[in-house]
């Protein structure tokens, strides 16, 4: 389990089962060759229903949308804060 908490105050633990997926790894792959649609998938295979919902009333503007950009942002902090640290 790995204790994440992003700069804007958003916490969660991620399960090492989670990270360690292979249909985890296309997604992202997809997402990085420009397929914007897979960045839901992968949030249903990073984060639990519970997580998402969480992370989504999180980053939730007065409008009621949930914007992309800062969708993306937490994901890139979340993978970056589970990195093995640097010597």
């Amino acid at each position: 389990m790995r204790q994440v908490t992003t700069k804007s105050g958003f916490c969660l633990e991620l399960e090492e089962e989670r990270l360690n997926n292979m249909e985890l790894l296309d997604a992202l792959a997809d997402l990085d060759g420009g397929d914007g649609t897979a960045l839901s998938t992968v949030m249903r295979l990073l984060l639990s229903k519970e997580q998402k919902k969480a992370l989504y009333d999180h980053l939730r503007t007065p409008g009621g949308t949930v914007p992309i950009d800062a969708v993306t942002e937490t994901l890139k902090e979340i993978f970056e804060s589970c990195q093995p640290a640097k010597n």
